[in-house]
């Protein structure tokens, strides 16, 4: 039996004892293997037990097994022995851990391997898009910022680099612009240009400028705090200026996260990104700016100055809540000159007519400027205003009062003519009052034009606009017209969209191919007028289209909401027409805009005669609002113009606009503000004024 088991695998021997420890039967070689009775078989044997170990024998590692054997009645008679070559345990043991280690190496190089894939898909290319970027912009040539999932990824590194990339693009452009135009000999007005002209007349003195409207404003969504900024081509004008000169913008503070940004003198530095002038806030409550703002600025003085058939509403309680905001905004004014050797102050619009003599009685070394941004109207007309005399000694407090026309600047003297004790100077268009000089002077606001193709990032043409546009509306049209004003009385948007009526009466081959597309921001819906205005237009427009109903076309199309300056641009770039058909306007600065976009000198302008653009795009179809008749013959006209007559009239008013843009209005305002001579005698004048108020 021993014999017989000895060809296993593995199996060096068998043994069997005897109860005395003495073999009986060995295999060849056991006997050297275990030399002796190894002790853990006496235990076995005298334990009755089974006993198992591994040893070392002869450099060779082995497996012991002794177990006793028991006769019938279970009584230990002998013992036997099995011994195996336990060598193969360790080598298997290394092969296993072999292939294990094999194994987790190729998972780790696989691992390894998808990392850098992945890092380099995630973050290499993110980079290496965003160095091309930077090095096209380095190098002049088209440069197209990273998607915004780039950006994303790198929000620390983009927040800085964006800006710095924004500042490359318009060093750049300024360099281009100069040099461009000192090889035509021409002198285009650019932002930098700005800047300079203004830092050398003011020559060390700081600028303040004051307006109701803030030119950063901090909004609380989504429980964070957003910075926006108005399209406003006010802020364009100025900011390059307080940029410069490091000075002061007041303004009402009108965010409901305003006051969680600002210092605990109510200022902080803008732009938030690269902070170079400061924002000082006033803060009304609601009464305040419901009476000031709502009441007597934009139901008394709006309708007053538009002559646009809205009685103007007048309440004493809006009078004294408007002289209330002045004297604040007064009040921070003079508490931010405090100091000033020959501080230069500019205040805008219709908000504070009283402003600029509280000023003035304040501080009679500052020089006050004032633009009144909207018309002025006739004598007889602004003599309704209850308090006419007040508002024209507030104004005169200014040593340089601005208007957008010539003919707005006359009315105001024959007004202050008519209404105060004042020498009017028609040869030098100046008003002397109580030894104190107001020029009265036209300077025509205006827009940016940039002749730069390569800044339109779209690449689209405008029919590829158009059909763009027309696919996210759901229409089908072949012929586009735009609009894009505030819901206001003043604007004419009914007379407009009746124009458009009787222009698809008259031709009606139009009909199914002519959509006009009227873009009105929500404004001053708390004044029951507007909001009365707004139902008005969206009900013309439904009724037009009821009439001329058609498929997928629609006549007139509404967008009763805000859009952002790119939003309104694509309908600049895509409309065949645009429409300005104000009632009565001051500037208007929509005109000017579509003017501005059309890089491809391609769009006619249906231009209002009673708007003050019209002095001077003399090659819009000027028309006359309130004639639809005549309107709907222009919209005609438009469409049916050849490209040669379009392109030359679209050039034209292009080189206007370039040769007078926001720039040259700021720097030539600031300037004329600069060159006046302030009379010593009238701090004294002022002090006695003072002093008569106060007693």
């Amino acid at each position: 039996m021993v014999r017989r088991s000895t060809n296993h695998d593995h199996l060096l021997g068998i043994g069997i004892y005897g109860s005395d420890g003495v073999p009986l039967v060995l295999t060849p070689d056991l006997g050297s293997l275990i030399s002796g009775a190894p002790k853990f078989m006496t235990d076995a044997l005298h334990g009755n037990r089974t006993v198992s170990e591994f040893v070392r024998s002869r450099s060779k590692r082995i497996h012991m097994l002794v177990a006793p054997i028991r006769a019938p009645d279970n009584k230990v008679i002998g013992e036997v022995i099995v011994v195996h070559d336990a060598t193969y345990i360790r080598i298997e043991i290394f092969r296993a851990w072999s292939r294990f280690f094999l194994r987790i190496a190729v998972q780790v190089l696989v691992i390894a391997i998808i990392t850098l894939l992945v890092l380099r898909w995630s973050l290499t290319g993110p980079i290496a898009r965003m160095a091309q970027w930077m090095k096209a912009l380095r190098t002049g040539r088209h440069a197209v910022q990273p998607p915004a999932e780039d950006l994303n990824f790198l929000s620390p590194f983009a927040n800085e680099l964006a800006p710095l990339a924004e500042s490359m693009r318009q060093a750049r452009a300024a360099a281009e612009a100069e040099a461009r135009l000192r090889n035509i000999n021409e002198s285009q007005w650019t932002a930098q240009r700005l800047a300079d002209h203004v830092r050398n007349r003011l020559n060390g003195s700081n600028l303040f400028v004051v307006s109701n409207r803030e030119p950063y404003r901090h909004v609380r969504q989504d429980k964070k705090v957003k910075v926006t900024v108005p399209a406003s081509g006010l802020v364009t004008a100025i900011e390059p200026i307080l940029r410069a000169c490091h000075g002061t913008w007041v303004a009402h503070g009108s965010g409901n996260a305003d006051a969680d940004t600002v210092d605990t003198h109510d200022r902080l530095q803008v732009p938030p990104d690269d902070p170079r002038y400061t924002l000082r806030r006033v803060w009304l409550s609601g009464e305040e700016e419901d009476g000031y703002y709502n009441g007597f600025s934009n139901e008394g003085l709006w309708p007053l100055c538009h002559i646009a058939h809205t009685r103007p509403t007048f309440r004493t309680s809006d009078w004294e809540y408007y002289n209330k905001v002045n004297e604040k905004f007064a009040d921070a004014v003079a508490e931010e000159i405090a100091g000033e050797e020959h501080p230069v102050v500019l205040i805008q619009d219709y908000h504070f007519a009283l402003l600029p003599r509280l000023l003035k009685d304040r501080l009679p070394h500052a020089r006050v400027a004032i633009f009144w941004h909207i018309p002025w109207p006739n004598a007889e007309s602004f003599s309704i205003c209850p308090w006419q005399r007040e508002l024209l000694d507030g104004l005169l407090g200014a040593d340089l009062i601005g208007f957008h026309t010539q003919a707005h600047c006359n009315n105001f003297l024959n007004t202050v003519h008519n209404v105060l004790e004042a020498k009017v100077d028609w040869e030098h268009f100046s008003i002397e009052r109580n030894q104190h000089r107001s020029s009265i002077l036209p300077f025509p606001i205006s827009v940016e034009l940039v002749d730069d193709r390569s800044l339109d990032r779209t690449g689209m043409t405008a029919e590829e606009e158009r059909s763009a546009l027309l696919q996210e509306l759901g229409l089908e049209a072949t012929y586009l017209g735009v609009g894009v004003d505030r819901v206001d009385y003043t604007k004419g948007i009914l007379e407009r969209f009746q124009a458009v009526e009787s222009f698809l009466e008259r031709y009606p081959k139009y009909q199914g191919k002519f959509t006009f597309i009227q873009i009105g921001a929500p404004t001053r819906s708390r004044i029951k007028r507007y909001a009365d205005f707004q139902a008005e237009v969206k009900s013309e427009a439904e009724r037009i289209n009821n009439r001329f109903k058609r498929g997928k076309w629609k006549a007139i199309v509404f967008l009763n909401r805000e859009h952002t300056h790119e939003e309104v641009q694509r309908y600049y770039r895509a409309a065949h027409l645009c429409m300005v058909t104000s009632l009565h306007d001051g500037m208007n600065l929509v005109s000017k805009e579509y003017v501005a976009a059309r890089q491809d000198e391609r769009g006619v302008l249906i231009l209002s005669r009673f708007t003050g653009a019209a002095r001077e795009l003399h090659d819009a179809l000027i028309v006359n609002p309130y004639d639809i008749e005549s309107t709907a013959e222009a919209i005609a006209q438009a469409l049916e113009m050849n490209v040669s007559e379009m392109v030359d009239r679209m050039r034209r008013m292009r080189r206007s606009v370039r040769e007078r843009n926001i720039y040259w209005w700021a720097g030539t305002l600031i300037g004329e503000l600069c060159e006046l001579r302030l009379k010593k005698g009238y701090s004294n004048v002022s002090v006695i004024r003072r002093a008569k108020a106060e007693k």
